[in-house]
């Protein structure tokens, strides 16, 4: 007998949002199937127009070895960011950053506060590092500020999301800063910033690099400028322990095309304001439209919405793997929540999009919960 699609085994589930070819065969789809993506939390709007002449024009310098120190990329950084360049590590994408911050504790002891980007698990086993969970607490996903504290006294790192992904909650600075005094000499506490670009209301931690040489910020620019296939980041931190992170990584670990792109993206001003007001329109505005439709909602600072059906319709037997099904049939395509400590599949990650998508979204999500 076929198992059923909420019974599947994890390793069966994709592990990343946008890849749809799975869950079509797994609920028997065709694989033309016509979809509109909104499991994969990247900026609408991009990425920038200019990008594609840009790289085009330096295809010749694919000839040539990029700069081993990346000077200008990390140049252009420390001015966005307000640091000075010593504090900046490039990477290839915030996966390469989230493993360099594990392999920095290889074999010692982690705290990963959960639900989160299951990169991080990833990352501390292919470097021995032991792991140890703290869920945030249920329904809210507030985060248990006592028991975090205490739990993070005796780990040498530990990993939180700010925005954290799946479920849009923003740790405040007056508790990262009280994680920071909670450390153990030599510890370290990794905040993956990824999603900090796409974030309303969230303070800055840059400020906190000054005085807590044990933070290690993790930035992402695939998501702002929707360039996930050029794989971009970088790190923010101590200039010792930039030093102690880039003895980590390969040389020569970004690509030319994607150093190059580095200064030009982080000044084009224009992108980030339509961004922004996209952001402080379409964000509020959706998680009233899906609160209205009866779906239980998380607080999101972010560009994406944690959901799963009500109580009144989960009585009716619609979960969430049936709203994931339905939804996929209508030619949408939802983040399930397999493989996220804690959720078990039971909630569902839906990123914004264009205003008008996220119309669609509201009215086909409206025939699915009927």
């Amino acid at each position: 007998m076929r198992d059923q699609p909420g019974n599947l085994p994890l390793h069966h589930w994709p592990s990343h949002g946008g890849q749809a070819a799975a869950l079509l065969q797994r609920f028997g789809l065709p694989a033309d199937h016509p979809l509109e993506d909104i499991s994969a939390n990247l900026n609408p709007l991009g990425p920038p127009g200019w990008v594609t002449g840009y790289l085009t024009q330096r295809l010749a310098g694919l000839g040539r070895y990029p700069e081993p120190d990346y000077r200008a990329a990390r140049q252009a950084i420390a001015e966005h960011a307000g640091v000075e360049p010593g504090q900046v590590l490039l990477t290839n994408g915030g996966a390469e950053a989230i493993f360099l911050a594990a392999a920095h504790h290889a074999g010692q002891q982690a705290l990963i506060v959960t639900p989160t980007f299951g990169e991080y698990a990833r990352a501390c086993n292919a470097h021995g590092v032991r792991i140890s969970e703290l869920g945030l607490l249920p329904g809210t996903f507030d985060p248990p500020a006592a028991a975090l504290l205490q739990a993070a006294a005796s780990a040498d790192v530990v990993f939180v999301c700010r925005p954290n992904n799946p479920t849009g909650t923003l740790l405040p600075v007056a508790l990262i800063e009280a994680l920071l005094g909670a450390l153990k000499p030599g510890a370290s506490l990794v905040v993956d910033e990824a999603f900090i670009d796409l974030a309303l209301e969230a303070a800055p931690l840059t400020p906190l690099l000054q005085r807590y040489p044990a933070l290690i910020l993790l930035r992402s620019m695939t998501k702002f400028f929707t360039l996930p296939g050029l794989r971009l980041g970088y790190v923010l931190a101590d200039e010792g322990r930039i030093a102690q992170l880039q003895a980590q990584q390969p040389p020569w670990s970004v690509n030319h095309l994607a150093a190059e792109l580095v200064p030009p993206l982080l000044a084009d001003e224009g992108f980030a304001r339509r961004t922004h007001q996209w952001l402080a329109r379409e964000q509020p505005r959706m998680g009233a439209a899906l609160a209205a439709l009866g779906l239980e909602v998380v607080p999101s600072h972010s560009c994406f919405h944690l959901v799963r059906p009500g109580a009144a319709q989960r009585q009716r037997g619609i979960s969430s793997i049936v709203l994931l099904e339905r939804l996929l049939h209508q030619g949408m395509l939802a983040r399930h929540t397999h493989g996220f400590a804690g959720l078990k599949g039971g909630w569902l990650r839906l990123a914004l999009r264009d205003g008008v998508t996220n119309d669609r979204l509201s009215k086909v999500l409206n025939d699915c919960l009927c």
